[in-house]
């Protein structure tokens, strides 16, 4: 078989070299049909709310449900990946993420809103779990760019589909859109499963700008080390705040007074929210291919320091200005921008630090972050309630990610240099004293 050479003088079979853009395509559309699921919650507690009367707290344990499900069962989808491969995950994803939302569509009670929320939280984890995994282990190389590519289809898969749905609940109710959007997400997740597959060995390359690890660790070894209980602890921190955003931008746009209110940009006029709300999956999706490319050349601790700190400013300055209408779809796009790439570059570290013939596990395990985050989306409405203001909540949280920000260089960087030179002393000791390649860690 004819060979190329990769910008590191390394060769790809060019087979392998097509075939993993195919898998990240596949992954990115998968991705792009759970995307809903989530990000279009929001158009939906409105029209739910008024048509059953029942409080905006009540309605939105759903959408904590779904994230619960969701990120919580991850760990144990990561078990299923590993033993059957991506397809059937995917597959199986696909079906019941196309269900949640035909149960929605007919239920009339919280419970059937919660039931929907729990079978959408397993479809939606079985799929991003499976594309994630499947990206960290074709693109050790680029890893923040792949992982970034594929959690950007799920940050922005919305944005083209905002305004028709909300268009369909105008003309014929919220349970219209539940069927028909959910019917077709979910056989267009199914179709596209059969084409995914884990790559063979020998058909990827490490990294020679980011430190990565060769040596495969377990959960439990992962479990042992204080990498990991450091960046769940980053993860939930930097994660609330822009999930709170997700659930409640509606809500905060109807109680800032800018819900309604027209933004002309001369070549045409939308209301504030549904702009807003496309904005923010644009800028959602591109963050993190972005952030992740930018990991992949300067490292992912700085890369994080350089997010966290621009979401945790953009919150602040939300909470202050939100009442203007353009400031308001201009800072939500600023939090959104800041905020997706955590899912690229959490991703990507856990693969850096621990190999990837367990990430799915591992970075399952660390995926709960969300799953925690989404506690306290509830908590908001209550705190709101308390003080009358939603810029207590956005203050809080912006702190929370200042927090992170900082951390991430005072605490993360030197803690993964020890990580990765006690690899570097265990492959010395394992080779007899060879140095390994550089941008690596032990084998």
């Amino acid at each position: 078989m004819h060979t190329s050479v990769d910008q590191q003088g390394r060769t790809r079979a060019p087979d392998s070299a097509r075939m993993r853009w195919i898998q990240l395509a596949v992954g990115v559309i998968c991705m792009v049909a759970t995307a809903n699921i989530q990000y279009a919650w929001t158009l939906f507690v409105p029209e739910i709310q008024a048509t059953y009367g029942w409080t905006r707290a009540s309605i939105q344990a759903a959408f904590t449900i779904f994230v619960v499900v969701q990120t919580w069962l991850t760990p144990i989808e990561g078990y299923f990946i590993d033993k059957y491969g991506p397809r059937v995950m995917v597959a199986i994803g696909g079906v019941l993420v196309g269900l949640s939302w035909i149960i929605n569509s007919y239920a009339t009670t919280l419970t059937g809103f919660y039931v929907g929320a729990a079978v959408g939280g397993m479809g939606v984890g079985c799929v991003y779990a499976t594309c994630i995994n499947n990206a960290l282990k074709w693109f050790p190389d680029r890893r923040g760019l792949a992982v970034g590519l594929t959690a950007g289809g799920y940050g922005a898969g919305s944005a083209l589909t905002i305004l028709p749905i909300a268009a369909v609940i105008a003309s014929s109710g919220y349970q219209s859109a539940f069927f028909y959007f959910g019917a077709v997400q979910g056989i267009v997740i199914f179709a596209v499963a059969w084409f995914l597959r884990s790559p063979q060995k020998g058909e990827v390359n490490y990294s020679t700008k980011v430190a990565q690890s060769r040596r495969d660790y377990t959960l439990s070894e992962a479990l042992r080390t204080p990498v990991f209980w450091t960046m769940l602890l980053m993860f939930t921190l930097t994660v609330t705040g822009g999930l709170m955003a997700v659930a409640q931008l509606g809500l905060i746009a109807h109680d800032l007074g800018v819900k309604e209110f027209p933004v002309n940009l001369y070549f045409f006029t939308m209301a504030a929210l549904p702009f807003a709300l496309m904005l923010d999956r644009v800028m959602n999706g591109l963050s993190r291919p972005l952030f992740g490319w930018i990991s992949d050349h300067i490292g992912r601790e700085k890369t994080m320091f350089i997010a966290f700190s621009m979401e945790g400013l953009g919150i602040i300055a939300l909470g202050y200005f939100g009442h203007n209408p353009y400031a308001f779809l201009i800072l939500s796009g600023v939090v959104f921008l800041a905020w997706g790439e955590v899912y690229s570059l959490f991703s990507a570290t856990a693969g850096d630090a621990f190999g990837t013939k367990h990430v799915g596990k591992i970075y399952g395990l660390l995926y709960c972050a969300k799953g925690i985050a989404a506690l306290m989306v509830p908590l908001g409405n209550i705190l709101m309630e308390a003080t009358g203001t939603w810029s207590t909540v956005l203050y809080t949280v912006a702190i929370m990610d200042l927090c992170s920000a900082v951390c991430a260089i005072v605490v993360l960087r030197p803690m993964l240099a020890r990580h990765h030179a006690r690899n570097e002393q265990e492959y010395r000791l394992a080779t007899g004293g060879q140095a390994q390649p550089v941008g690596s860690a032990a084998t």
